[in-house]
């Protein structure tokens, strides 16, 4: 059997509510022998963690682009302090979700950059890698970086510009594929897929968010009474299956390297990982 790491996915989200135990269960008995949780927002920091130590799993704190309207310099203060009382906690990986969008309107800018700056700051504090949210914002990200590098870390649902990839890459960055990358009109995002490094790419999905092909429903379906599948972890060996044929490997191969790549941007892993099924690291 071939076994995933899923390096992002929100398992806490309302949409697992009913039967989060059986869909974890279920996403290990496809192979997804790990999962790292990250947060988004103080509410959720206790939940990330919880599920976590309950699976054997793994979580991330921060506060997502999308959650800083709400958020204040004591929310960055309270994170810190979560983040030294949970220095030595081996289930903390990173940073995150932290980064910017300017993808969805009416989010203010300049406050998204200055909280992004400080939760930088508190990971350098704390030697920890992050885990970035980079829609419509790569170049930004980027001058933060510059401006206060990290220990690397994965740029989530990674579609930028090849050479927005190598400045991630340079930096000590790995890049996250997921469900979209299943479409074929994501002829950008196949592309970058296909001839990016090996070494630079891990596997995610962002469940439940960004739905494989084969669970998505157009507006229109979804008017009309179609349901929309919910993307799940127990979907990465088919998302992965899809990046091994767009590099024309096998998926064994793929999934070693991702499994690898994962393990060396959040280097607390492999001490997690001790007791699964670590061959399949290769």
């Amino acid at each position: 059997m071939t076994f995933f790491i899923d390096t992002h996915c929100h398992l806490d989200a309302a949409e697992f509510g009913a039967d989060r135990a059986a869909m974890r269960a279920a996403a290990r008995a496809a192979g997804v022998t790990h999962c790292v949780i990250p947060a988004v927002a103080r509410f959720n920091w206790n939940a990330v963690r919880g599920l976590a130590h309950a699976w054997g799993d793994s979580y991330a704190l921060g506060i997502h682009p999308m959650c800083t309207p709400d958020a204040t310099d004591a929310d960055i203060e309270a994170l810190g302090a979560l983040l030294h009382a949970c220095g030595e906690d081996s289930h903390l990986v990173a940073v995150g979700e932290i980064g910017l969008d300017y993808f969805v309107p009416g989010l203010d800018g300049p406050h998204q950059e200055r909280l992004l700056r400080a939760q930088l700051r508190l990971a350098r504090r704390l030697d920890l890698p992050v885990l970035l949210h980079v829609r419509k914002s790569c170049d930004r990200v980027l001058k933060a970086l510059r401006e206060l590098p990290v220990a690397g870390g994965i740029a989530h649902a990674f579609n930028g510009s090849p050479q927005q990839a190598q400045a991630f890459i340079a930096l000590g960055f790995k890049l996250g594929f997921g469900g979209a990358v299943t479409f074929e009109r994501a002829l950008h995002l196949r592309r970058l897929a296909a001839e990016l490094p090996l070494e630079a790419l891990v596997l995610e999905t962002d469940a439940p968010d960004i739905p494989p092909q084969w669970l998505y429903q157009s507006q229109e379906r979804r008017q009309a009474g179609a349901e929309q599948g919910r993307n799940s972890p127990a979907e990465l060996p088919r998302i992965a299956q899809a990046v091994a044929g767009l590099r024309g490997m096998a998926m064994d191969e793929l999934a070693q390297a991702a499994w690898r790549n994962a393990c060396a941007a959040l280097p607390r892993l492999p001490g997690l990982l001790r007791g699964d099924r670590i061959a399949a690291q290769g």
